[in-house]
């Protein structure tokens, strides 16, 4: 495959992953998250914004990783602690990053930053990459569009919720409850858009 191709395959996954993959959307990966911190949209912002650059920078590294470390030294079972060693690392330095620059944002994310560690999207994605036997170009595509997907579904859930604070909800309905079904209808929304490509 020349590069003009793995590029163009890197832009098709890389929307894919965005809208008819979204990895929360469609995967349901990285709920807790989701939840806690989709109560505002600056934080939703910020942790979004901290999740792209993770997810992007881990997905290079760990497929770095597993093709030039793992696979050599026919190793491959150790792929689930480097990954999670590799997302601790970045974690830990987007952690300092924020705290440094926006002390404020670093406050509001509270514990939900580092546990970004533990977001079961960042592994998954790196996961996904591996299975799906991604080459290094279109994995890097895959990590940006599970990224972004991540972020828009989360931003969107945070604009819905800051609506929803004057509205009369049923008092079993609030908090999750009432996030988990409008989560629910965003990722049948969004199932929609498989219909659009494929007619396209």
């Amino acid at each position: 495959m020349n590069i003009s191709a793995e590029i163009w395959q890197a832009f098709v996954v890389c929307v894919a992953a965005i809208f008819t993959q979204n990895i929360l959307l469609s995967y349901f990966l990285g709920l807790c998250p989701f939840i806690g911190v989709s109560r505002e949209i600056k934080a939703a912002f910020g942790l979004g914004a901290a999740v792209i650059f993770v997810m992007v920078s881990t997905c290079m590294l760990n497929w770095l990783a597993y093709r030039y470390v793992l696979l050599p030294l026919n190793l491959h079972f150790f792929r689930f602690i480097l990954f999670i060693v590799i997302i601790a690392a970045f974690v830990q330095f987007v952690e300092m990053v924020i705290d440094r620059f926006s002390p404020r944002l670093y406050q509001t994310l509270g514990v939900f930053l580092p546990l970004i560690t533990v977001n079961c999207a960042i592994l998954g994605a790196s996961l996904f990459m591996v299975i799906r036997n991604y080459t290094f170009i279109v994995a890097v595509g895959y990590g940006l569009g599970s990224g972004i997907g991540w972020f828009v579904a989360i931003v969107a859930m945070a604009g819905i919720r800051q609506k929803l604070k004057n509205d009369r909800i049923p008092p079993g309905l609030q908090g999750a409850g009432i996030t988990l079904i409008i989560t629910g209808l965003m990722a049948l929304a969004f199932i929609g858009f498989t219909g659009v490509l494929q007619g396209g």
